[in-house]
């Protein structure tokens, strides 16, 4: 094969990459733009408490009934795992119903799973609409709060956010590797 064609073949090659959005260099995914919300304890927590920390993020709300108390038992199993090995890393838990998740409400809600509130923050404070395109936004995950019921459509993941922001990974909370690979990933990108 002459030099020129497989320059022309090393062209297409990268040129097909380029256009399908992939690459060898994407290691990151979108960056999470700045929010602040109120949390449990009713103080402002947002980007500027996150910033240059790793942490994990989900979508939950109080009076579910099906997936949330698991998906918080095992952020709290995971919390205690991370605890054991010295690793620092914030979660943050946006409530995908706000009308009723006051700070209060959230409160008492980490209670029944944790006794250590200090690097996990439920987070409230803003309209059904804004948690809707928020969660849409920046993590392409679905809430939807139909009008006929009390609960709320989400998506049951669990994702790792890196210092600088960027949305790394994200984990079904049934995945039976979710708290190794959590693990692995904090590890990874500890300051």
């Amino acid at each position: 094969m002459s030099a020129m064609r497989q320059l022309r073949m090393l062209f297409l090659g990268l040129l097909i990459l380029t256009l399908t959005g992939c690459s060898w260099f994407q290691k990151e995914g979108p960056v999470v733009q700045p929010f602040e919300f109120t949390d449990q304890n009713e103080e402002p927590f947002g980007m500027k408490q996150l910033e240059g920390k790793v942490w994990i993020a989900d979508f939950i709300f109080t009076n579910c009934e099906t997936v949330c108390p698991p998906m918080t038992f095992t952020m709290a199993e995971l919390q205690e795992e991370l605890g054991d090995r010295g690793l620092e890393v914030e979660i943050v838990s946006f409530s995908v119903d706000p009308a009723v998740d006051s700070p209060d409400v959230l409160k008492k809600y980490i209670e029944g799973f944790t006794q250590d509130q200090s690097n996990w923050h439920l987070l409230t404070g803003y309209s059904q609409e804004e948690i809707e395109k928020f969660a849409l936004d920046e993590f392409q995950t679905l809430v939807h709060k139909p009008s006929e019921t009390n609960q709320v459509l989400h998506g049951v993941s669990f994702f790792v956010i890196n210092p600088e922001g960027m949305l790394i990974e994200d984990y079904s909370f049934t995945d039976p590797d979710l708290i190794p690979n959590i693990i692995d990933d904090v590890k990874r990108h500890q300051p």
